[in-house]
């Protein structure tokens, strides 16, 4: 241990050489591109908006409470009654049924349920509106979705996705028993499994053929009016094609990101492919005289979603909403004149059914007002009916919902609207436990991969945190929302890193000079200039001052001449402060403080004691840019004993 009586009596000076050099490894933050191991300061386009908008969120959701009762029946709200009458719910039995589709007669239906025992996802049924049956038609093994009836062939066929051929289906659904066994609360979310493919089958089930079998997901598949034709989705891309390593992220994170839409003949010859936009693109349905199709497409980044037309060749590309949403699940009325879908227009977790004219040239309007979930609408054959997915039940998850539709009011309502983009910007005046959580989630999503600086991650929840603060009105300050600061990705020790050690007595050598090792002996801060410093040295204690304001009175540069010379310095603080003084001190005792200070006193360098054993096995990292603008370094206290009783080692102890 280094005893300060000695170093004051000590006649004998000792003068260190210091050669380090440190190398600072910096990231640059760009749109969508990184630059890693660059040995300067770059800027870092950031929100600063981040921090204190993930906290007002965790705050909030731990407040927010749920105020429905889980036997309470929501009420479907009175504004509805413009467009909607005599709203019911359709389907009851089974954990949660949605995605319905009509028969072109009318009389029946065909959907996706949770019903089976021995299987907690999806199958697919059909319900006899006439009579109330309800049969299933899939192999009641693995995962379905997204069926429909084959208009053109007089609904005797039908058109759904499944992954029963996949040999680990039954492994799976083990697992997902097990999941919500253990799981107190887990939301629904989709995985585009790989071996989803799509299948016909007669209405009742029976022959079923398989029409699609690339590795990818094959899904959110329609026919078109005469039956002809096939619009789906498919992340067949994927894996036809080598990936970057960013877009292999992009597979193993959120798949969805692939989806394109594909367009192909009835019995699955003649595949096409009609969209090539980075982001998911699903969700297709052929305009009812059978020369368009509409899909939803999302951006790049997954946030948002509008809805979109093209040509059966994938020309003549129209936008037919850009809301700012996620919006989605778009289908024609069968007249041709408008469209419905549903977004999130209200709120994060808040999906209402809106309307927009089949050009696209007005501002959507709103459908539905009852919070929760209301998506994927299908209108009847005759457009008198709509059938959509909602929450509004009881227990709050989700099932089949009818009603009977108002024609004359939704075109009377479109033809009041404002042109597209100068309506009234909707949003959520009250805060929700539901979509606070919603969007808690997502930022602590593994997607984001802890939203690491220079991460896509942390590319990813910029680009949302931007888009929350446009959509809520929020101004940027000069006119960005993105402000650059520095940051150190890593630190290394580059080039030579020498300290020797020579004890002098008036002009002459007491001792030679003496190598100290690196890792052994010392070590480089990691907020250390790059240089090299010759200096005599002085001991100062625990080089600390205390603020005056303190009104400790103390000082351990008091009387001491430390002009451009080399500091040693205790870690830590003082052992005969009181509980109170420690607390008050604390800042000023690291050893980045420490240096700023030995740096304002004049210094050259700064050594700091070292008590520790053990070797260093490098610099430490440490997550900012802003040197010390003098030579740092900690050493271990065997070496400084050593050069002050005069027996210095060539090992350094």
């Amino acid at each position: 241990m280094i005893n300060p009586a000695e170093t004051a009596n000590a006649s004998t000076r000792t003068f260190f050489q210091i050669e380090q050099q440190i190398t600072i490894q910096q990231a640059m933050q760009n749109d969508r591109s990184f630059m890693k191991n660059q040995p300067v300061s770059y800027r870092i386009p950031v929100p600063v908006s981040m921090v204190l908008y993930s906290v007002v969120l965790s705050v909030m959701m731990l407040m927010a409470v749920h105020t429905m009762p889980a036997d309470a029946q929501p009420t479907r709200a009175a504004e509805e009654s413009l467009l909607l009458e005599n709203t019911r719910q359709l389907l009851f039995e089974g954990k949660r049924s949605g995605e319905g589709y009509w028969s072109s007669d009318g009389n029946k239906i065909i959907f996706q349920a949770e019903r089976e025992t021995d299987n907690p996802f999806y199958q697919i049924y059909t319900l006899d509106l006439t009579t109330g049956d309800v049969a299933l038609v899939s192999t009641g093994t693995g995962k379905t979705t997204c069926a429909y009836f084959n208009w053109g062939k007089n609904n005797e066929e039908i058109l759904f996705s499944s992954t029963h051929l996949d040999p680990t289906s039954l492994n799976k659904q083990q697992v997902e028993f097990e999941l919500r066994e253990t799981a107190t609360t887990r939301r629904y979310s989709w995985d585009y499994d790989p071996m989803m493919h799509l299948f016909t089958a007669n209405a009742d089930g029976s022959n079923r053929v398989q029409i699609t079998d690339a590795m990818g997901y094959d899904a959110e598949a329609s026919y078109s009016p005469d039956g002809e034709f096939i619009a789906f989705s498919s992340t067949r891309s994927a894996y036809e094609q080598d990936l970057t390593p960013r877009e292999q992220q992009w597979l193993e994170n959120d798949p969805s990101y692939f989806g394109e839409i594909y367009i192909m003949r009835a019995d699955g010859s003649d595949v096409t492919r009609l969209t090539t936009t980075p982001g998911y693109d699903g969700g297709p349905f052929f305009s009812p005289d059978g020369e368009r199709i509409i899909w939803r497409r999302f951006d790049e980044a997954g946030y948002t979603a509008d809805i979109f037309t093209m040509a059966l060749d994938g020309s003549d590309v129209q936008r037919l909403t850009e809301f700012g949403a996620m919006s989605w699940a778009p289908y024609y009325h069968p007249s041709g004149e408008y469209v419905i879908f549903g977004s999130n227009k209200m709120g994060f977790a808040n999906f209402e059914l809106f309307l927009v004219d089949v050009a696209g040239e007005k501002e959507p309007q709103r459908v539905t007002y009852t919070e929760g979930f209301d998506s994927l609408p299908v209108f009847s054959p005759d457009g008198s009916k709509l059938l959509w997915t909602s929450n509004a039940t009881s227990n709050r998850t989700s099932q089949l919902f009818l009603s009977n539709w108002n024609h004359e009011a939704a075109l009377a309502l479109l033809e009041q609207a404002p042109p597209r983009g100068e309506g009234v910007v909707l949003s959520t005046p009250e805060v929700r436990a539901e979509e606070l959580e919603q969007k808690v989630a997502f930022l602590a999503s593994e997607k984001l991969e802890g939203r690491m600086t220079g991460s896509v991650g942390m590319e990813e929840t910029k680009d949302y945190l931007i888009k929350e603060l446009i959509e809520n009105g929020l101004e940027p300050l000069e006119n960005t929302y993105r402000f650059p600061f520095d940051y150190v990705e890593g630190i290394e020790l580059t080039g030579e890193n020498q300290m020797v050690v020579t004890e002098l007595s008036g002009e002459q050598v007491v001792n030679s000079a003496v190598e100290v090792p690196l890792y052994e002996g010392y070590m480089p801060l990691p907020f250390s200039s790059n240089g090299s410093v010759q200096g005599e040295v002085v001991f100062a204690g625990y080089g600390l001052k205390a603020p005056e304001e303190l009104d400790l009175g103390y000082d351990d540069y008091a009387n001491l001449d430390v002009e451009d010379k080399i500091v040693v310095v205790l870690d830590g603080l003082p052992d005969f402060l009181t509980e109170q003084q420690e607390r008050t001190m604390l800042r000023y005792a690291t050893q980045r403080y420490k240096a700023f200070h030995a740096k304002e006193q004049g210094a050259a360098a700064i050594l700091f004691v070292d008590e520790r054993a053990r070797p260093y096995s490098g610099p430490r990292n440490e997550r900012t840019a802003q040197e010390a603008g003098i030579l740092s370094a900690e050493m271990k206290s065997g070496v400084i004993d050593g050069w002050l009783d005069g027996r210095v080692q060539e090992d350094g102890s």
